[in-house]
């Protein structure tokens, strides 16, 4: 396969086995350009059919050529990986922008994350270690770390090339063979970087791909009987699926079912530096991240004074096609831009201020699903656009008191994903940074660049498990005791 555009046109988007095939209905799902609503490529609608034959490739694989691989060389092909994904980078990120109308330079910077995931876990598969146990006089005690075995990965469209690292590398290092269901609506970059990794030497059957609907193919593998651990990101909703369907085999899970990130703004801030974080946080990607920092709550005494500010950059930023490199992209899809604009408009039917909008560059095809980031003011604390995620690019602002205030408002929403504490205030960073209920703190940034190195999850209806760092190993193998008398 030269590439995934030439895999998905002849609809040979199901890797099963180490071989490229094509779906057993032969039913093509059209691939669409958000920048221009065309039509520009097609995936197969893979089936429960073939999800049962790639879960049974990588059962063999886990019990045979995948088990004889050491650590050390599984190591050394997640580093073979990334070097190719780097040489190819330039085209992996033309591929990403084009399928999820995204800036280029922003799927380039996407894609020297997807390379750093390989890079990590690359140098991580052998440090995978076991510790010994004190125990009774004459026994020896060990606790080893092992392989699911198979593994589900279900994935969303906003980052299919990072998502693919972060979910496979570490799945993969920890010796697992894996089954991925990519989002039907953006996955052309991981079909790419599966054929590299096939080049960097991967077995037949340690990674399979099964491209299609959520509700067929995503729900035929997060219920499969053989699956031993799934990974799945997307919405609450869906989360509730799969957590219904695995809970029939007692399979356990990692969920990463999104947020309404707040970014709380002290009265002594460091407003010139917070200023470029905060609308980043919610530009980036149009807003459609799990992370985004969908809420910013100002101190009182400072809040119309940085609203304003806050108002005069969104004038400021553009909208428009990839190549564009405008503030954002478009939306992945008219099913998403009519949610975003539906919410949005309800709320201000009800009473909350539109304070600024972003504008469409005059060169963005009309037929595109740009929404021009907005920021909205005067919301009541309990209103749905506060607490519930939109996943756009809208800014909710809002005041607070004092810091047991902030907190408060911080903790208002049943999600906890991520927070961002901007004060000079020592005592007060550790203060907030212990009662927020968030997965991850920021102190005077937000984000980290990929966070690669970061443990990432939520609490509450954000999910449950960590992705990334050296935690995603543990979530990726098991514990086994091996208890030994020797007299």
């Amino acid at each position: 396969m030269g590439s995934a555009l030439h895999c998905a046109q002849t609809m040979q988007t199901l890797l099963i086995d180490g071989l490229w095939c094509t779906p057993d209905s032969e039913t093509a799902i059209d691939v669409i350009d958000p920048s221009h609503d065309k039509t520009f490529s097609t995936i197969g609608r893979g089936s429960a059919a073939d999800v049962d034959r790639a879960v049974a490739a990588a059962r063999r694989a886990s019990l045979g050529v995948w088990r004889n691989t050491s650590a050390l060389e599984r190591g050394r092909l997640l580093a073979r990986a990334a070097s190719l994904i780097l040489e190819h980078a330039d085209e992996l990120a033309a591929i990403e922008a084009r399928d999820t109308g995204k800036p280029l330079r922003q799927a380039r910077a996407e894609i020297d994350v997807t390379v750093r995931y390989f890079e990590f876990y690359g140098g991580a598969a052998d440090k995978v270690a076991g510790h010994v146990i004190p125990f009774l006089q004459g026994h020896q005690a060990i606790a080893v770390r092992e392989p699911h075995g198979v593994t589900a990965h279900i994935i969303p469209w906003n980052y299919p090339a990072v998502m693919f690292g972060r979910s496979i590398a570490p799945a993969l290092a920890a010796g697992n063979a894996a089954v991925l269901k990519p989002a039907e609506d953006a996955c052309l970059t991981v079909l790419r970087i599966a054929q590299l990794l096939i080049d960097a030497g991967l077995p037949p059957g340690v990674l399979n791909i099964v491209t299609g609907l959520g509700s067929e193919a995503g729900a035929a593998l997060s219920a499969h009987p053989d699956i031993d651990f799934i990974t799945f990101t997307g919405s609450p909703q869906a989360g509730t699926l799969v957590q219904q369907a695995a809970a029939l085999h007692h399979t356990p899970c990692v969920l990463e079912l999104g947020g309404k990130s707040p970014q709380i703004v002290f009265d002594d801030a460091d407003f010139d530096a917070a200023l470029p974080a905060i609308v980043n946080a919610i530009v980036q990607n149009a807003g459609q991240t799990c992370s985004a920092g969908s809420r910013v709550l100002i101190a009182r005494s400072r809040y119309d004074e940085w609203l304003a500010r806050l108002a005069a950059t969104f004038r400021e930023l553009k909208v428009g096609v990839p190549e564009g490199n405008h503030a954002c992209g478009p939306l992945i899809n008219r099913r998403q831009w009519q949610r975003v604009a539906g919410l949005v408009d309800a709320a201000i039917g009800e009473g909350v201020e539109r304070i600024a909008t972003s504008s469409i560059a005059s060169d963005a095809p009309q037929a595109g699903y740009f929404y021009a980031p907005t920021l909205l003011g005067n919301v009541p604390r309990t209103h749905p656009i506060a607490i519930e995620e939109v996943f756009g690019p809208v800014l909710c602002a809002l005041p607070f008191d004092d810091e047991d205030d902030a907190v408060a408002l911080a903790n208002a929403t049943s999600y906890g994903l991520v927070t961002g504490v901007w004060t000079r205030d020592g005592s007060r960073q550790s203060r907030v940074a212990r009662q927020v209920r968030s997965g991850q703190v920021f102190i005077n940034c937000y984000g980290a660049g990929g966070g690669v190195e970061l443990p990432f999850g939520g609490v509450g209806k954000s999910g449950y498990g960590r992705e990334k760092g050296l935690a995603a190993l543990d979530e990726m193998s098991v514990i086994k005791t091996v208890v030994q008398r020797y007299e």
